[in-house]
């Protein structure tokens, strides 16, 4: 049997497109890659996360907005 860790990616949907974002640090937990490019995209200080969902062998995390959202 053999391991491997797989590459995390970062979905963040911003008007209509969907915006991939490496991983900046493997040693970085998901809140702190969200802080990380919270800089950049301030949207994602309310983001809820989504995942991983493994394709094509990579980890897949999904950075969804809670604004203009009621409930």
């Amino acid at each position: 049997m053999k391991t491997m860790i797989l590459p995390r990616i970062f979905l963040h949907k911003e008007n209509g497109q969907e915006i991939r974002l490496t991983d900046p640090n493997d040693t970085f937990n998901i809140t702190d890659v969200q802080n990380f490019y919270s800089g950049t995209y301030p949207v994602l200080t309310n983001a809820k996360i989504i995942g991983p969902e493994i394709k094509d062998d990579e980890a897949v995390y999904r950075f969804e907005s809670t604004m203009g959202t009621k409930g």
